[in-house]
């Protein structure tokens, strides 16, 4: 598992009870995204065993890394991209309060050659979310 999570801020998703890998988890930090953003900014990436879909892993696990990527890191801003079709990633990024900000077409992606439509969206950092929750609450 070394070599596979030998990537900076790359993490194993774990089940509870058992300690179980089923996924992994990471953050791409500024210049090495292929987003093309700031230092101060962070791309999340994942993947979880098709066993495991629909039963909450990945949004509990995004929400971690999103608190870890403000408060450890003080990241501003966490983006977050998703293949054309793949509706339940789309479905994990609602969920974890991320909003559609632009479509990259002919977007290169792991399997070498094929170019695919990539959705990005953008979240918050989590003081930014708890200053607008202040606003409505005030």
């Amino acid at each position: 598992m070394r070599s596979v999570f030998s990537a900076p801020e790359t993490y194993a998703v774990l089940l509870k009870e058992s300690g179980q890998p089923v996924g992994s988890i990471g953050l791409i930090l500024g210049k090495s995204s292929n987003v093309g953003i700031p230092d101060s900014e962070g791309e999340i990436g994942y993947w979880i065993g098709v066993p495991y879909w629909g039963q909450g892993l990945t949004p509990e696990a995004v929400r971690e890394l999103m608190r870890y990527g403000s408060e450890n890191l003080k990241l501003n801003k966490k983006w977050y991209g998703y293949f054309d079709g793949n509706e339940k990633s789309n479905r994990v990024q609602e969920k974890c309060g991320f909003h559609y900000h632009h479509t990259a077409y002919n977007a290169p992606c792991a399997i070498e050659g094929l170019l695919r439509t990539e959705h990005f969206q953008r979240g918050l950092a989590i003081s930014q979310i708890n200053s607008n929750l202040q606003e409505y609450i005030l």
